[in-house]
């Protein structure tokens, strides 16, 4: 226990869990939110087991325990805490206070699951729970004090299942006026796979091999027809080409992208990339060469246009047929519904969260989609987080190190006299 405290805080993420000390500045662990069996095995990984560098993860069999942002395999979830809780944190539940960042809008009947396993199963003395938005403006405010000062914000959390836009007033999220699109990251995973399956290789089955180069090579356009006409040419002089390779099971256990440094040198060409592709060296025109040349002894796929095609999903869902608003729609929406005073503060106060704001241009692509939305008179002012995966957690660890932390919880005691639902009623959120 590094921090000192007796709090676990624990953001339980649909892709990543989050665990940790209260105090701390970052979790202990950060591991997928699952278990997994390779094919032919009889013994599943949990959690941690998934990253260890032996582990090949091609065909992967995954169990995951939370679906659309709900809590839905309680066993499932109860192996991957008692993994990360006792092997990773190494901490005793019955000594510790646990604070659980929770969905928003969680159910009844899986809050009473949740309480459930934390008491029952766990054995923790006390809980705590909050929402993701509240604890991200927290960190935020103890970080600028304008944000401090103005004592809201909109919180943008791009997740795992969802997207939501939330504002926050006084640490307290305003629920009425959240605006939820039903796409998040593994809505992007599972398109780039149906792409790559439909253009090169079956991947339908590597959802850990294609969230992986999902990561590591997707990117926003600012341009998108410009980018679309580059990504057309021929495979000397397309900028967006690059190779993904699968692992062979002996030489490989993880996939790897192909010459790393010159997929990235053009994940997001400026807005007259024309000129940058008619100025490319020689060499860089030898490097395209060697990448087109076949190697029969690797097993790999190539990615062009679905670099920025698959992001885009989130400021154009329309495109791909979903009766959806996209994102700037939808921050617009969820500012209009709050009171029109508050509506100036909360455009300058956008604060970007979760994993899928990392793609490279996500902000400056978000800005371009809003300004045409926003009155005149407004100002945008967009705030990326140094680590948006992180975020909610570092709230979180905050909340846990207040003097006055214990008297938001409740006990184990108070959950055996009165009930989950009654407990429940402390938490207004």
């Amino acid at each position: 226990m590094t921090g000192g405290s007796g709090v676990v805080v624990l953001d339980n993420g649909g892709g990543l869990l989050k665990a940790g000390f209260g105090g701390d500045m970052n979790p202990t662990a950060v591991v997928p939110n699952c278990m997994a069996k390779p094919p032919g095995a009889k013994k599943w990984l949990v959690a941690d087991q998934l990253q260890a560098q032996d582990v090949d993860v091609t065909g992967m069999t995954l169990r995951r325990p939370i679906d659309r942002g709900y809590l839905i395999n309680q066993e499932v979830q109860r192996e991957v805490w008692e993994r990360v809780i006792r092997n990773l944190l190494q901490v005793d539940p019955n000594n510790s206070s646990l604070l659980l960042v929770e969905p928003q809008f969680n159910p009844p009947a899986l809050q009473h699951a949740t309480d459930e396993l934390v008491f029952e199963e766990l054995g923790f003395k006390s809980l705590c729970v909050a929402d993701a938005p509240s604890l991200v403006h927290l960190y935020e405010a103890s970080r600028q004090p304008s944000l401090f000062r103005a004592q809201c914000s909109l919180v943008v959390d791009c997740g795992f299942s969802f997207t939501h836009a939330s504002p926050v007033l006084q640490n307290f999220t305003l629920n009425y006026a959240v605006r939820r699109m039903d796409l998040g990251g593994k809505a992007l995973t599972n398109y780039l796979k149906e792409l790559i399956s439909y253009r090169s290789l079956n991947v339908m089955d590597e959802t850990l091999l294609i969230d992986d180069a999902k990561e590591k090579l997707c990117f926003v356009s600012l341009d998108v027809p410009g980018d679309l006409r580059l990504a057309r040419l021929s495979s000397n002089d397309n900028p967006f080409r690059c190779s993904y390779i699968l692992p062979d099971g002996i030489t490989y256990k993880k996939g790897f992208v192909k010459d790393l440094d010159e997929a990235c040198r053009y994940s997001s060409l400026p807005a007259n990339g024309e000129s940058v592709r008619k100025d490319s060296s020689d060499s860089d025109r030898s490097k395209f060469e060697d990448k087109k040349k076949p190697e029969l002894s690797q097993n790999e796929f190539v990615l062009t246009n679905e670099r920025f095609l698959v992001p885009e999903m989130l400021f154009h869902p329309n495109d791909l047929g979903m009766n959806q608003a996209g994102l700037a729609e939808c921050i617009v929406r969820a500012i209009q519904a709050c009171h029109p005073h508050l509506q100036p503060v909360l455009f300058e106060r956008i604060i970007l969260t979760g994993g899928s704001t990392l793609f490279p241009r996500f902000t400056e692509r978000l800005e371009k989609e809003l300004r045409p939305l926003v009155p005149d008179d407004y100002q945008v002012k967009i705030i990326a987080q140094e680590d948006p995966i992180l975020g909610a957690w570092r709230g979180g660890s905050l909340l846990a190190h207040r003097p006055d932390f214990e008297s938001m919880c409740i006990t184990k005691s108070e959950y055996e006299e009165m009930g989950s639902m009654r407990c429940r009623r402390r938490f207004f959120h």
